[in-house]
C-alpha cells in the first residue's frame, strides 16, 4: 500500500533564506527530533550546495534504538522553488519526498508531499498502523514547531 505525507507551513522569511536553510543536509539533523539519532555519514560536505545526482548516506534510529543505514539521492533540484528526495537503500520500499518553497505575502510557503510504502506485506500494513505512521507524524510536527522557533511564527495552511 502507497502512504502520503502532506504538509505546509508558512514562514515569515524570504525565498532566500529558506532555500538556503532547507536546501542543505546540514540542517536536517536541527529539525530531526533526537530520539531518532540522525546522523549524516557521507556525500555531503558543509557549504556544499546540493545538486541532483546527490548521494547522501545517514544513520537513523527510529525503532528501539536500533540504527539503520540509509540512503537517498537529491534526484531533482529547482533552485529555489523545489528538490526531491528518494531513497535509494534504507528502510522503506519507496519514498520519494517533494520539498516546495513558495514565495507568499509576508513570506513563503514551505510544503512537503511524501509517497512511501513499506516492505513486508501485511507485516508493513500491521506495522504501519502501530507506530510508523504515528511516528512520521510525529517527526513533521517536530520540524513545524523546530523552523517556527528558529524563524517566527508559523501558520499551518
Amino acid at each position: 500500500m502507497l502512504y502520503q505525507i502532506h504538509t505546509k507551513q508558512f514562514l515569515p522569511i524570504s525565498v532566500k533564506e529558506a532555500w538556503d536553510f532547507l536546501s542543505s543536509p546540514a540542517n536536517l539533523q536541527a529539525i530531526t527530533p533526537d530520539y531518532m539519532g540522525f546522523q549524516i555519514r557521507s556525500g555531503f560536505r558543509e557549504g556544499e550546495k546540493m545538486y541532483a545526482g546527490m548521494i547522501i548516506e545517514y544513520t537513523v534510529r527510529p525503532v528501539l534504538g536500533i540504527p539503520l543505514h540509509w540512503v537517498t539521492e537529491i534526484t531533482h533540484v529547482q533552485e529555489p522553488e523545489y528538490f526531491v528526495d528518494e531513497q535509494r537503500f534504507g528502510p522503506y520500499a519507496l519514498w520519494h519526498h517533494k520539498h516546495f518553497i513558495r514565495p507568499v505575502e509576508g513570506g513563503v510557503e514551505m510544503e512537503d508531499v511524501v509517497h512511501y510504502k513499506l516492505p513486508l506485506g501485511w507485516l508493513g500494513k500491521l506495522a504501519h498502523m502501530l507506530f510508523v505512521k504515528r511516528q512520521l507524524r510525529q517527526i513533521f510536527d517536530f520540524r513545524e514547531k523546530k523552523l517556527t522557533e528558529l524563524f517566527g511564527q508559523s501558520l499551518r495552511v
